[in-house]
């Protein structure tokens, strides 16, 4: 067991060749996890939404969006922006930059399928009872209906969060220093300790991961809580 490798390689592990150089390693894998969570679930909600709408020419663009979305695998549409995203712009996208607008992209049309799935769960009774009040469509659907299915929808949003986090290592085969690209780097430059570098990013991944789950439970403990007083 050569672990001494590791340790040696941990910094670069965490962070790349950052200050020197950009920042990479974990640090990078959780920043376009992040970015990635964030930017789906406001691009997923938004579509989730026009997939609910009664006018075709509303729905019809989510529909499109979301089928073509979900039937292509993540790593061809990594490859396809990567390579797109100089014709489109006439330049070079950085690699970390089209990685995180391909994991928005993807991920937001899974978001939106469980945005539709959690509206539609409600009792149609809810809508109904919203507009008695003299309330909108659109001021019902954000006071009264997106707040109940939000809270149905976390573990959904969970699971797929954390498929995101894992997914983000698939950005390595275009070039990102993100955790998996760093630890491949590590072990062709020191050739003597494999077993031990991807145990250490496994783990690595796997705290990540926990983490997330860890606290969308307390915050479901705490919403129950909050409806138990209720």
């Amino acid at each position: 067991m050569q672990w001494d490798v590791v340790w040696n390689n941990f910094d670069y592990l965490l962070i790349g060749s950052y200050p020197e150089g950009p920042l990479g390693g974990i640090a990078l894998s959780i920043l376009l996890s992040l970015g990635g969570i964030f930017g789906a679930f406001w691009l997923g909600l938004v579509f989730g939404l026009m997939r609910l709408s009664k006018s075709w020419f509303v729905r019809l663009p989510a529909i499109i969006y979301i089928e073509i979305i979900r039937g292509t695998p993540l790593l061809l549409l990594l490859f396809w922006f990567y390579f797109l995203a100089p014709v489109v712009f006439g330049q070079t996208m950085p690699e970390a930059e089209c990685a995180l607008a391909t994991f928005i992209i993807f991920t937001s049309a899974y978001i939106a399928e469980i945005v539709r799935a959690g509206v539609i769960s409600l009792p149609k009774g809810q809508m109904e009872a919203a507009r008695g009040t003299g309330l909108s469509k659109f001021q019902a659907m954000r006071y009264v209906i997106l707040p109940q299915a939000l809270r149905n929808m976390i573990p959904s949003f969970v699971n797929q969060f954390v498929s995101l986090t894992k997914d983000t290592s698939l950005a390595y085969v275009i070039g990102v220093a993100e955790l998996t690209r760093v630890a491949v780097q590590v072990n062709n430059r020191t050739l003597s300790a494999p077993m031990e570098i991807y145990f250490t990013i496994l783990v690595m991944y796997f705290l990540i991961c926990y983490a997330l789950t860890s606290a969308s439970r307390r915050l479901e403990k705490q919403m129950k809580r909050y409806q138990a007083r209720g």
